[in-house]
Order: C-alpha cells, then sequence, then structure tokens
C-alpha cells in the first residue's frame, strides 16, 4: 500500500530521524565535489556508468558530471561474462575497451565488476547448456582460471580492485548458489576459491572483492548469515579474499533502530575477520514512498544520512560508488518501476541534472567522516 504524505511525515517524526536541509541554489561547480570531500578523508567516490544510452560517458553531460565529482568508475554490464563472453572460446571486449580508454584520458580509476557472478540467470546461456566433457571438474576449471587470467592480464595496471564473485549467498535461505560451472567443479566453494585464487596470481597487486546486496532492512538476516558463514570458509581455507563490497541498494525509509543495530553487528563480525569494506552500488529505493516529490526526497536523504553514519565511521570502509548518478538513467527505473509509473529518485541528481537532497547527504557524510590513514 502507497504511503501518503501525512504518513511520510509520522513516520519520520516516530523514528527520529530529521528532515534533511533543502539543496542550496548554487551553480554545481561552487561547491566541492563529492570526490574531493572524499578524498580529504582518505576516502574515493565514484559512479557506475554504462557503455551506450543517457547514462554513458558518450552522452556529453552525463560524462561532465562524472568527471567533476567521481575520481572512481566501474561498469554496469560491460564487463560481465553475457558482455564479454559470446562463446566458450572467444572474448569480446570493445566495449570495456573502450570505457576503459575514456577513464584513462580523464585520470579516473576502473573498478572491475566482474569476474564471476554466479547466479544462472546472469550467465551466459551457452554457459549451462556447455558440454564439460569426461573430465568435467578438469574442463571447468580451465574455463575459470583462463577467464580470470585474460581478463586480469589484459587490464593489469588499469583495475586496482575486482568483485571477483558476485552474488553467489542466496538471499531467500543464505546458501550457496549453483551454476554449471560449480556442478561441473563438483560444488560451489572450489570454484569460488579458484577463481579468487587465480585472480591473487594474474592480478597481484589488485584489492579482491566478495560482492552481495545483503542489507540492513527487515528480511535480510539468513542473507547476511549465509555471507557470514561464506567469509568466515574463505579464512579457514586461507582463500585470498581481501574485502566485502556492499552494494547498498537502501530501501527509504530509514529501518528501525532494531534492524540498525543487527546491521552493524553484521559488519562489526565482518570486520572482526579483517576484511577491508567497500560500499559498491549506492542508490535509494523509494518505491514505496509517497508521491510528493519534496517529501520523498527528504525520507530517501535521511535514510542515506542514517546509513552512512554508520557505514563511514568503519576505517575499514574507503570506498564509495553511487550505482548512476542520475534519476533519469537509473536501473530502478525499469528494473524497480513504481505502481504510481512516475520516476524513481534514488540518485544524487535528479534528471534535469541538479544536484538533490541526496547529494547533500552524501557531501555531508563526507565532511563529518574520520580520516582514514
Amino acid at each position: 500500500m502507497m504511503m501518503t504524505r501525512r504518513d511520510g511525515l509520522r513516520l519520520m517524526a516516530a523514528s527520529g530521524v530529521l528532515l534533511a536541509t533543502p539543496v542550496r541554489t548554487l551553480a554545481q561547480d561552487a561547491a566541492p565535489s563529492l570526490s574531493a570531500l572524499a578524498k580529504a578523508k582518505g576516502m574515493s567516490f565514484g559512479s557506475a556508468v554504462a557503455g551506450g544510452g543517457g547514462g554513458s560517458w558518450r552522452n556529453p553531460r552525463y560524462a561532465a558530471l562524472l568527471e567533476r565529482e567521481c575520481a572512481v568508475l566501474v561498469a554496469e554490464n560491460e564487463m560481465k561474462w553475457q558482455a564479454i563472453r559470446p562463446t566458450a572460446t572467444t572474448f569480446d571486449f570493445d566495449a570495456f575497451d573502450a570505457m576503459i580508454g575514456y577513464a584513462a584520458q580523464h585520470g579516473l580509476a576502473m573498478r572491475g565488476h566482474n569476474l564471476l557472478w554466479h547466479r544462472p540467470k546472469w550467465m551466459p546461456r551457452w554457459l549451462e547448456t556447455h558440454d564439460f566433457g569426461a573430465q568435467p571438474a578438469t574442463a571447468a576449471a580451465a574455463m575459470m582460471t583462463r577467464h580470470v587470467e585474460t581478463v586480469c592480464a589484459r587490464y593489469k595496471g588499469h583495475i586496482l580492485s575486482y568483485d571477483v564473485v558476485n552474488e553467489t549467498v542466496l538471499p531467500e535461505d543464505g546458501m550457496l548458489a549453483q551454476t554449471a560451472l560449480s556442478k561441473a567443479m563438483g560444488g560451489t566453494e572450489p570454484l569460488l576459491d579458484l577463481a579468487f585464487h587465480t585472480a591473487r596470481h594474474a592480478a597481484p597487486g589488485a584489492e579482491l572483492v566478495y560482492n552481495d546486496y545483503m542489507s540492513w532492512e527487515p528480511g535480510n538476516a539468513l542473507h547476511r548469515k549465509g555471507v557470514l558463514k561464506l567469509l568466515e570458509g574463505f579464512r579457514k581455507r586461507g582463500t585470498p579474499v581481501d574485502a566485502l563490497g556492499i552494494q547498498s541498494h537502501l530501501v527509504a525509509p530509514v529501518p528501525a533502530a532494531g534492524e540498525r543495530r543487527e546491521w552493524q553487528r553484521f559488519i562489526d563480525e565482518v570486520v572482526a575477520m579483517d576484511y577491508r569494506l567497500l560500499i559498491t552500488e549506492f542508490d535509494v529505493r523509494d518505491k514505496d514512498l509517497p508521491a510528493d516529490v519534496a517529501l520523498r526526497d527528504r525520507m530517501v536523504a535521511d535514510t542515506a544520512k542514517a546509513y552512512c553514519e554508520t557505514m563511514f565511521g568503519y576505517p575499514q570502509l574507503k570506498d564509495v560508488l553511487a550505482w548512476g548518478m542520475v534519476d533519469a538513467y537509473s536501473w530502478l527505473q525499469g528494473f524497480e518501476p513504481r505502481a504510481d509509473k512516475i520516476e524513481a529518485r534514488g540518485c544524487p541528481y535528479g534528471s534535469d541534472y541538479q544536484p538533490k537532497l541526496l547529494r547533500e547527504a552524501l557531501a555531508a557524510a563526507f565532511l563529518q567522516a574520520p580520516a582514514r590513514t
């Protein structure tokens, strides 16, 4: 059921969350960039970028925003298996090569996303029907090894952080997903370990990340438990995983205090295992918020404020990447449309390229963050 404006105001008052300060009407260039604010605290800010369409570096207006606000970029889709592996024996790097070239030209770092998105739905169709032959474990290991080695060798010196494995913990029960690759290998853990060990050898100086979307809203407890079990297993087996990537597709409004405490306990357990942290895909989902733009933007910004206050307090967190900068090009418009069909407003900038309360919340969070050493 959709909330009314009155419902939203009552909810915020009950939670004790203050309304965000209105956006100043200064020109965008007058204020420090998000990347500058992050850098001052030993952190980095960046964004996902597409290879085509409006949310692409090929769109001059969007590119100017990326160049002003960001220090690091990550491809939305152009490095995934579906994009670069048309067949079992071939690679197609054209789209991602162009993106790497753009980033290098403008002095922007690049993250690698990803070397293995371990869900059948997101692997190439040919892979799920691939014949691994009489020795499937050997053939599957060779395919995984070749993929990681080929990508890492091509982008050596250009990518300093990889999401080696993405989303293998099933949110519904915390178990590990299976694909044709893991079945051929005889299990998911051997496949994941191989991917990380191969990445360490092929990109010895790169940060190696396990990336997932467990979150602090209700209903994520089993997902978080499964991620902790996976991270514990990596440490026990000596798998070279450096950091946990936390996608941070937040759902507004701010969760109850109990849920926030559970989330902090989860993060405490992660860093206690000596993992670093990254926010890899930040945005705020407003699907169930009131239609009123002013109210909705305040609730989105307050959700971000509360989350950043928690996360930025961890010195293990240095990199923060938005999953897109401008509402019009956000994945939320198609993936999770609102029932009323109006535009989702989960990015730092509106479709008019004007900064929103969410952008101000991020800026304030960087200003208030403790400096990293």
